[in-house]
């Protein structure tokens, strides 16, 4: 990969842009989530503009991105950025022995595993590497991190990890639709191409969940974001931030928000943090004097003009409502799993959408649907033989990232069991 910024030292990518504008948010987005360097350039005067060729500060063509080579892009799209990393690449193999659908900690993990023991192994992911985790400005309690990292660099750590192994990553694919008929797990990919494998682990995860409120789409990505935001925060200096959820990834956005922000209000709908948050958390979260925690409380309306102006918050307690000015809103209150082409395949799922797999596919009585082998399914495996899910979008799973890593680590090993039973 000559272009790969990763092999040109410090080289960073320059983006010049407007705060509050979807798509340069977007790009900044993708590029923290995928640990590539950039710095950010606010264009607020049309003297700046006209410094990089451009008419005015409302140019339609920001935002523009410089590489580390000096190429130049105006409005790109997440794929030319791909291309441009060289990232983007046809699938090399007519046919794998394993597909790996999502590279988020469990896809990742699996694709490690896989790859390291000879097995040829694609994993296709619609977005960027690392799921919701590589969002996370930082996890403290991952095993082997005494002092804790990023999100981002332990997701970029992994992919360096599964390419080196000879993983195949296809980026910016989104699977549609799978076809189990002919004994293979074939995946239809939006783009049109056909991955064909042997057997294939969904490890999806969760599309973030929405607050349901009136100019939310509007101001999505100006001024409303989904997950933690880490690649938000440097923007943060001398605002009010308001995050909203009640676990870890929103009580640990809120310390990293602390360190930059003014004030950071964390809205939480329960009564209490203690028994969705870790305890080191909850003392670290009490004791900072920027950080105050709105319990009982939730978000009743947004509004604002081109970008967010304010949020209203109602305590449901008391049922004051308040409305604070802000232009940041970060939203981490869970998500649904991405599983629409799993009925249509005739993969067994929960009243939520999750994917039911090995004991859980006889819960409440019921039996499974279809089996047609005479052994019971193993322990992360679908109703479809050598169809195997792993991580978040997986009924009964821990939502953490350990594991996630855990479960896909552990769905190669059932992997390996199929194939030499087949």
């Amino acid at each position: 990969m000559p272009d790969d910024p990763k092999n040109n030292g410090s080289a960073r990518v320059r983006i010049y842009g407007k705060t509050g504008a979807p798509s340069a948010y977007a790009i900044r987005d993708f590029l923290h989530r995928c640990d590539i360097p950039f710095d950010w350039i606010e264009i607020n005067r049309d003297e700046q503009a006209r410094q990089i060729g451009l008419e005015n500060a409302n140019d339609p063509r920001l935002p523009v991105c410089v590489f580390w080579d000096e190429s130049r892009m105006e409005k790109p799209t997440i794929r030319q950025i791909i291309e441009k990393l060289g990232w983007y690449h046809d699938p090399k193999n007519f046919e794998y022995d394993l597909a790996i659908y999502g590279a988020g900690p469990a896809g990742l993990s699996a694709a490690v595993y896989g790859a390291s023991e000879g097995l040829r192994t694609v994993v296709i992911e619609r977005w960027a590497v690392g799921g919701q985790a590589s969002s996370s400005p930082k996890i403290e309690n991952y095993l082997g991190f005494p002092h804790g990292i990023s999100g981002a660099d332990l997701m970029e750590r992994a992919r360096e990890q599964a390419v080196r192994f000879g993983a195949e990553l296809l980026l910016d694919r989104e699977g549609v639709r799978g076809d189990f008929s002919t004994g293979k797990r074939v995946g239809y990919l939006a783009d049109g191409t056909k991955i064909v494998a042997r057997a294939a682990i969904c490890a999806t995860g969760v599309d973030y969940r929405r607050l349901g409120l009136p100019n939310e789409e509007k101001f999505t990505g100006a001024g409303i974001y989904y997950g933690a935001g880490a690649s938000e925060a440097f923007l943060c200096g001398n605002e009010h931030v308001f995050i909203v959820g009640g676990g870890n990834s929103a009580a640990q956005a809120s310390l990293y928000f602390a360190t930059i922000a003014d004030k950071v209000a964390l809205v939480v709908r329960d009564g209490s943090l203690k028994t969705t948050v870790s305890a080191y958390l909850i003392d670290r979260i009490y004791s900072n004097k920027r950080i105050e925690v709105l319990t009982d409380t939730v978000v009743t309306a947004v509004d604002g003009d081109t970008i967010l102006r304010s949020v209203t918050l109602k305590n449901r307690a008391t049922s004051r409502s308040q409305t604070y000015p802000t232009r940041w809103l970060f939203v981490c209150i869970g998500g649904n799993p991405r599983t629409e082409w799993a009925a249509a395949a005739g993969i067994q799922r929960d009243e939520g959408g999750y994917l039911l797999t090995g004991v859980d596919l006889r819960r409440n009585g019921k039996s499974i649907e279809v089996w047609p082998l005479d052994r019971d399914p193993y322990y992360l495996e679908t109703n479809i033989p050598g169809q195997f899910a792993a991580g978040d979008v997986r009924h009964g799973s821990v939502k953490r990232c350990a594991s996630a890593v855990g479960e896909g680590a552990m769905a190669v090993t059932f992997v390996h069991r199929y194939l030499a039973s087949g």
